[in-house]
């Protein structure tokens, strides 16, 4: 009997060994961001405070402890990697950040070979396919849906033509690439891509030059899109150079919302600087857990930095490991790491390469993240098919006196732009017409509130050159002034109606075709514009096959055709009115043919009909009756 309860305590013993080791009582996630940043800064307080949260109620993981590593890239990808390889070898089961799309494109190989989950709420490029990379999550809507509400708002206040003002990197490139694609779909273009250097390689006078090239185009809605560093020198730029007064538009990405929020109250200079600007936030419904973490925030970060959605996505994406963690583990799941046959001799040198393993549950575990339907802080968190998240919608907000963000409505992928919070639309069908769009009204740069036109005629574009025919006769239709190259015409005024129709600037020059002694040859004047010597003619040209095949033409505005012409007298207006057409000469005609008739129908009638026999007196009065 002793022997026997020996031998169930050993077992009872090794029993629980194995399960320590299979389950370990840590578990350790790995945190890559860099915390000299703004979002860094953020990111950084609320992962600390969700890790806190989680382990405070051991119903979470089962009295397991969550451990999150944090590793500070300084913005510099080579530290990003190191960060990351150290991760890799301290059996990491998942990663949170990198916080550039740059190092995201990178770090996601690592990530698919070693079957680690990589979330990101802030590398948002829309390029980061799930196909590529399967093992990176993208827990914030991406990019993309930023860029369709900026476009929506172009389309809303009808301009045409959009400046894109960008960091030259990954995420800047594919975010613009992606802006324009959505203008494209409303038949608006972005009219010129100004690429800056990368955030931390950017000066004042790489700014400066690109601005100055800037304020000579016509298009004057412009868009900054990068990192608030690069951004608010471009607003202080912009400033100096005048480009901050009434005629323009600045619409900036997230990073203008994230740095109110979190660096409120502004300093004078830099609220002067993005005075009448707009921008987007992430959208965040109301809720009660929210309002309490907001409560709390002042006390998580010692008042040392504001809140911004992006610590909001920051404390959920925690949460959404460690309720994946939890359903890996409750589905029986062990947590183990296998050596990469792949790595096998390469552990030459210093490198410690045979340290990086596999994480053999990381499929699953990858699965339970993307089955997350959770009620975060930042709203419903639910992945769509192609992983993006249920409804991305933002604030769309207006920057006024003293930095202060005024929102002047929304914008979701369901509902368009609108001044209802989207999540009270969600219950409602989806009407997206342009009758249905609505924002608030906006103070614009240099304080004014009637929309800008945004255009101008630009200074340093090739006018048009418009031949136009140097007519003797007809001169109604074109003419030109003697001694000047000033012309006229009902031709001259029909295309003037036109270009005041535009939408944006058309800068033309009429140049005279002839000598003005002799009409000149209309089908000469066509081919001088297929050889380039004309942009395009104006005047009374007649549409017809031959030059139809060489050029295009604008609708009729003169119908042609077969006409009479004849002068046109007043005459007045009579009884006998009808009697005008009958002249002396058609009165004697008529009378010839009395006679005629008559005497046709004496000659046929005499010889059979006795009343036209008798006397010639009595003949010719027949004749005549």
């Amino acid at each position: 009997m002793n022997l026997w309860w020996l031998v169930s305590i050993f077992s009872f013993c090794i029993g629980t060994a194995i399960q320590g080791a299979l389950k370990p009582e840590v578990l350790n996630v790995g945190a890559i961001f860099s915390f000299g940043t703004v979002n860094g800064q953020v990111s950084r307080i609320a992962m600390k405070a969700a890790q806190d949260d989680i382990n405070s109620d051991p119903r979470v993981l089962g009295g397991r402890k969550l451990s999150i590593t944090m590793h500070d890239a300084k913005f510099n990808g080579f530290l990003s990697i190191m960060g990351a390889l150290q991760f890799m070898e301290t059996d990491t089961l998942a990663i949170v950040g990198p916080q550039s799309a740059v190092m995201a494109h990178v770090l996601s190989h690592l990530a698919n070979e070693l079957q680690v989950p990589l979330l990101s709420f802030t590398a948002l490029d829309p390029t980061l396919s799930p196909l590529q990379y399967p093992f990176f999550v993208q827990t914030a809507p991406n990019d993309l849906y930023l860029m369709s509400a900026i476009a929506e708002m172009v389309s809303y206040f009808g301009w045409g033509e959009v400046i894109a003002i960008f960091n030259d990197d990954d995420q800047g490139r594919n975010g613009v690439t992606a802006l324009g694609d959505k203008l494209a779909e409303i038949r608006c273009k972005i009219s010129y891509k100004s690429a800056l250097p990368p955030d931390q390689s950017v000066t004042e006078t790489d700014v400066r030059n690109e601005l100055v090239k800037v304020r000579m185009m016509e298009a004057r809605v412009i868009v900054v899109h990068g990192y608030s560093r690069t951004g608010l020198m471009v607003f202080d730029v912009a400033q100096r150079l005048g480009m901050m007064d009434s005629g323009y538009v600045w619409i900036a990405t997230t990073w203008l919302s994230t740095f109110i929020d979190s660096k409120s109250p502004l300093s004078l200079k830099t609220a002067k600087s993005i005075l009448g600007a707009l921008t987007l936030r992430q959208h965040t419904p109301d809720s009660k857990r929210r309002r309490d973490f907001v409560s709390r925030w002042n006390t998580l970060s010692n008042g040392s930095i504001g809140l911004n959605p992006y610590g909001l996505y920051a404390y959920d994406t925690v949460w959404m490991i460690a309720r994946a963690l939890k359903l890996f583990l409750d589905q029986g799941n062990t947590i183990s790491f296998s050596n990469d046959t792949k790595l096998n001799g390469l552990g030459g040198g210093t490198l410690n390469l045979g340290a990086l393993s596999i994480f053999d549950g990381g499929k699953k575990f990858l699965a339970n993240i993307l089955q997350t339907n959770m009620t975060g802080l930042s709203g419903p968190i639910h992945f769509n098919q192609d992983r993006s998240l249920l409804h991305p919608s933002y604030d769309i907000i207006n920057v006024i006196e003293h930095g202060y963000p005024h929102q002047i409505g929304y914008w979701s992928n369901y509902s368009g732009l609108s001044v209802v919070p989207p999540e009270k639309l969600y219950r409602k069908p989806a009407n997206r017409s342009s009758s249905n769009q609505h924002l608030y009204s906006v103070v614009w740069p240099g304080g004014v509130t009637s929309k800008p036109r945004g255009w101008v005629f630009p200074n340093n574009g090739r006018q048009l050159r418009i031949g136009v025919p140097n007519r003797v006769s007809y001169r109604d239709f074109v003419f030109k002034v003697n001694g000047t190259d000033i012309v006229h015409g009902y031709c001259i005024d029909v295309f003037l109606a036109a270009v005041r129709l535009l939408p944006y600037a058309v800068p033309y020059k009429f140049i005279p075709y002839g000598d003005g002694h002799k009409n000149p040859t209309y089908s000469e004047l066509i081919n001088q514009i297929t050889t380039g010597v004309f942009d395009a003619a104006v005047g009374d040209i007649a549409i017809v096959t031959n030059r139809t095949k060489a050029v295009d033409f604008t609708q009729p505005y003169i119908e042609s055709g077969l006409v009479v012409v004849a002068p046109v007298r007043k005459l007045n207006s009579s009884a006998w009115a009808f009697l005008r057409p009958f002249t002396p000469l058609m009165w004697a005609v008529t009378g010839v043919f009395f006679l005629v008739v008559g005497t046709v129908v004496w000659i046929l009638e005499h010889r059979l009909n006795d009343e036209f026999r008798g006397p010639p007196r009595k003949q010719i009065v027949t004749v005549l009756w």
